[in-house]
């Protein structure tokens, strides 16, 4: 009797003539509020893109990275940037491989070394940009990506896992969490990277990693590696402990240590028993 009488009620109110001015305020304010997030979001990307564009452009900014580069580089790069004993000349790396090694920490380097490790970076973004405008105008080379570039939102994610598993996981794994290589090198981890530290690599070619210009990879297959590899970002792992998903190496460490460690431990225990 009660569950009727609550199923009359239920089917009352939905009747009511405000039921369905309720409904479609709330579908406004939701639809309002992801389109609010979304212009957000797009509207950052651009003004941060236009601001970049600016501070490159800037007779006033290359002089500022010029005394930048005076204080903070010309010690292993040449006063010039020409080169030096310590350091390779910065003449046509262009701003992108400047902005690249400088936001990721891993200039200005400590020591010299096999590898040059990323880092917490010793200048802003805007004094980063300064420096990438200094080295730019000196000559020709990889500018920095675009947000047009940069937008992988309508990139294919299975072509970017193919273009991926073909190009940048013999070095990076299948994973992208890094692996190594030769003479103490090693291929980072890509899940520190941003989208745009990813394009820079891609097209300056860093250390021992490749050049993919866009006669190797157009930017559309650009911007299908930057989705796969944020995909792998946050895909989940439904096989378990993941081990840091660093592959074959790690998991056979693993078993050998826990596997046979416990194999071990039960033949002792035989043994103890059997006495």
């Amino acid at each position: 009797m009660a569950k009727a009488m609550g199923t009359v009620g239920i089917s009352k109110y939905r009747k009511h003539p405000a039921v369905l001015f309720v409904l479609m305020l709330v579908g406004l304010i939701i639809t309002g509020g992801l389109y609010s997030i979304g212009a957000t979001a797009a509207n950052k990307v651009a003004k941060d893109s236009v601001s970049a564009a600016a501070i490159l452009n800037d007779p006033a900014s290359i002089d500022a990275g010029k005394r930048l580069f005076a204080t903070g580089c010309a010690t292993c790069h040449g006063l010039n940037a020409q080169g030096a004993s310590d350091g390779p000349t910065l003449i046509g790396v262009g701003a992108a491989s400047v902005h690249f090694q400088v936001a990721t920490g891993r200039m200005p380097m400590a020591a010299p070394g096999a590898q040059v490790m990323r880092n917490k970076p010793q200048y802003t973004e805007e004094q980063t940009l300064q420096l990438a405008a200094y080295v730019a105008s000196l000559s020709p080379g990889p500018a920095i990506p675009t947000a047009a570039q940069l937008n992988w939102a309508g990139a294919d994610l299975a072509e970017g896992g193919e273009l991926f598993r073909a190009n940048c996981a013999q070095c990076h794994s299948f994973s992208g969490r890094g692996g190594a290589l030769t003479e103490g090198k090693y291929a980072p981890t890509l899940m520190l990277a941003t989208p745009e530290q990813i394009y820079e690599a891609m097209i300056t070619g860093p250390q021992a990693m490749p050049i993919f210009n866009d006669q190797t990879l157009n930017v559309e297959e650009k911007q299908a590696i930057l989705k796969y590899i944020e995909y792998l970002k946050d895909s989940p792992n439904p096989g378990g402990l993941e081990l840091g998903r660093y592959g074959p190496v790690t998991e056979g460490l693993f078993l050998w240590t826990v596997g046979i460690g416990a194999l071990l431990m039960v033949a002792i225990w035989i043994g103890v028993k059997a006495k």
